[in-house]
């Protein structure tokens, strides 16, 4: 099956499994939006326990288990929790306690798949952080268990649960900057990534980000929200990619690249341009969508249009409102205004939406697996030092 093949295919499914559970109605018959939902946290490192906070502050959805396999890392997630909630070391077990309608699985990404799998086995739905599998084979495995299940999948790539990410991306499909023609991307910091080790030992299980056995390192953790925006703007998936990086700055035993630099190719002839570094922070994270008739920037929580071939900073009439005055933010353009709340906080609302309304997420498992193949061919095409073409899976 050509990789074109597999992903419309996935989408048909999905769409037909959504269709079907609608017209059978939920699994766990929720039967109103004042219904409470009780969701177990498997992995309580730095974006569990950060989870957990947004999730106290939904009405009626309760934190009632946490799992992790270092006890400090459960203990942190207990305290963050609202009321009282059982801990566990091992997620089957957590599994197994019939209370728990839904599991937000925040491990490292290796584990991401098979635990998936086995929540969707024991009838629970799923919220999967970010990139939603490693490997073609753990995201071959999971489309297939999400097309047999009748319960809830999320990926957790919460910029498409913006409002405001959401907004832009019906303005550029309505032909606010025209033809989009690239996109240029980053996410930069300063800072080796390293997390506290209080024993030897526990280096690969506290650090596993730095080894590419359990991580996929910066394209999988950071790049894999632009790539999943890009992919989202332009309704298609790349067919190739080239890349670089290396170990050049943070020389401490990691295995996984301190600095990256991809170009995926789109077929409609758009190239995407995607960088991380650790070694310099300069304007952060931030989406340049340029188009032949203007230029949409992102950041986390704000966006700006730059009109193309605008020579002054005001204008007579913008968008059919004559004699309006446009407010100009610096040289970024004119502000996107809109109200809308931080992504994480909107992605969890939208996950305990979509299972007390039986709603096919909008970041659902075909966004999710095709931001995952683009990961999987950007670590193809790094670490080999090729270009990379679509896989035939």
């Amino acid at each position: 099956m050509k990789r074109r093949e597999f992903v419309i295919k996935s989408t048909l499914a999905s769409a037909a499994v959504a269709t079907t559970a609608v017209a059978m109605g939920s699994a766990f018959n929720f039967k109103n939006a004042n219904e409470t939902l009780n969701i177990g946290i498997i992995g309580t490192g730095d974006r569990g326990k950060g989870l957990i906070p947004n999730i106290n502050g939904i009405n009626n959805f309760n934190v009632i288990a946490c799992c992790d396999v270092l006890p400090f890392r459960l203990q942190e997630g207990l305290k963050k929790v609202n009321g009282k909630a059982k801990g566990y070391s091992d997620y089957r077990k957590l599994l197994d306690n019939k209370d728990i309608d839904a599991i937000l699985v925040s491990t490292p990404f290796n584990t991401h798949s098979q635990i998936a799998i086995d929540a969707l086995d024991a009838g629970k739905h799923v919220y999967c952080e970010k990139t939603m599998a490693k490997g073609y084979d753990g995201i071959q495995n999971l489309i297939k268990k999400v097309e047999d299940s009748k319960t809830i999948f999320q990926t957790g790539h919460q910029y498409h649960s913006s409002r405001l990410y959401t907004h832009v991306v019906d303005l550029i499909k309505k032909g606010k900057i025209g033809k989009v023609v690239a996109f240029e991307c980053q996410w930069n910091r300063h800072g080796d990534w390293r997390r506290p080790v209080p024993q030897a030992d526990l280096e690969k299980i506290i650090n596993w980000r730095m080894y590419r056995e359990y991580s996929g390192g910066l394209l999988a953790e950071l790049c894999s929200h632009q790539i999943d925006f890009a992919n989202w703007v332009l309704d298609e998936t790349p067919s190739q990619v080239m890349g670089t990086g290396g170990v050049d700055y943070w020389k401490d035993g990691r295995e996984t690249y301190d600095n990256i630099h991809l170009i995926y190719n789109y077929p409609s002839g758009v190239k995407a341009t995607f960088t991380c570094l650790t070694s310099n922070a300069k304007d952060g994270y931030k989406i340049k969508v340029m188009g032949d008739k203007g230029t949409i920037i992102l950041d986390y929580a704000k966006a700006w249009f730059f009109p193309e071939g605008l020579g002054k900073k005001e204008l007579g009439e913008l968008d059919g409102v004559s004699g309006a005055t446009v407010k100009w933010d610096k040289d970024l353009g004119i502000p996107i205004n809109i109200e809308h709340k931080e992504p994480s906080e909107q992605a969890l609302i939208d996950f305990k939406d979509n299972i007390l309304l039986n709603k096919e997420p909008i970041s659902n498992i075909t966004t999710g697996a095709n931001a995952a193949i683009c990961i999987q061919m950007g670590l193809d095409a790094m670490y080999g030092n090729k270009i990379i073409t679509r896989p035939v899976l």
